[in-house]
């Protein structure tokens, strides 16, 4: 599957979508990002049912800052609108894999109700 840019005209519209969106921010200039590009892009193809999807932290940097991102690579993975990985840095292949496995086995529902206890207090 292709990744997707995303900027801030459509940042929210993807990530809200139901599923798994796989969002890398990133910048040409950044040596991790660019080590970090094609584990991406392989993971993209092995994984047809999950969206990758890449920020350019330099082009995009109104969104980059309204995501608090300080520090790059950085992935956020979102699941049915619901951000549950934000981490900076770059992974290892298997270890991209192994975070999209378990964003995978996550129940929802649970993770929603976590969400609520937590916001009334």
């Amino acid at each position: 599957m292709a990744t997707k840019e995303l900027t801030i005209d459509n940042f929210e519209q993807e990530v809200s979508k139901p599923g798994i969106t796989v969002v890398d921010f990133w910048a040409s200039w950044c040596g991790p990002c660019r080590m970090f590009g094609p584990i991406f892009e392989a993971s993209s193809d092995a994984n047809p049912d999950i969206v990758h999807a890449k920020v350019d932290t330099e082009a995009q940097q109104e969104l980059s800052a309204r995501c608090n991102i300080t520090s790059i690579p950085n992935l956020m993975v979102f699941r049915d609108g619901v951000l549950v990985y934000n981490q900076a840095g770059a992974l290892p292949a298997p270890a991209l894999a192994n975070v999209l496995d378990q964003v995978k086995a996550l129940d929802m529902d649970k993770v929603r109700a976590d969400i609520a206890a937590h916001q009334a207090g």
